[in-house]
């Protein structure tokens, strides 16, 4: 189901644990699962459980409750904006001006038609003194995402993104 060199990445992380605990790296299992596929099938969920010797629907909880995981397609760059209280007044302002309003159904996991983007709502991101706050492909945190701050960012991540830096 994965290929050799994920099954070497995944066993780094086993490693990291005590023998016995080794479905402790069922986090790191399943980002490594999802890299290589795009996002996580049950197939694949399935296949990182057996391969940790834990029970599937204990790894499909985790891949269920964490925002970084897909189980469902994603456009090319996923967009994760957080939906908790501190980000809330203005989840909408946060999104960068470059991307029309009209492009959204601005329901969490709504991909654009070209499939490149996909807004998905996200909890808290551990970021609130920098609120609001949205993640790009679970890699880079674009802070204080006001009107005139979202088009600041936007523009840093076009020039990230062209550097080849995202997955």
């Amino acid at each position: 189901m994965l290929t050799t060199e994920s099954l070497k990445r995944i066993d780094r992380e086993i490693a990291k644990y005590p023998a016995e605990q080794k479905q402790s790296a069922v986090m790191a299992a399943l980002a490594i699962a999802q890299e290589e596929q795009g996002r996580l099938s049950k197939e694949a969920i399935e296949f990182v459980a057996d391969y940790l010797g834990m029970a599937p629907m204990a790894a499909y909880e985790v891949a269920s409750f964490y925002s970084m995981y897909d189980l469902a397609a994603v456009g090319k760059y996923k967009l994760t904006v957080c939906t908790n209280l501190p980000c809330m007044p203005c989840p909408a302002a946060s999104m960068p001006a470059s991307i029309s309003r009209t492009s959204w159904a601005w329901v969490s996991m709504e991909t654009t038609a070209d499939g490149k983007f996909t807004l998905k709502e996200g909890e808290c991101m551990g970021a609130c003194g920098d609120a609001p706050v949205m993640l790009v492909n679970n890699r880079r945190m674009c802070s204080f995402m006001q009107p005139d701050q979202s088009t600041n960012c936007w523009r840093s991540w076009n020039k990230w993104r062209s550097s080849a830096q995202l997955i």
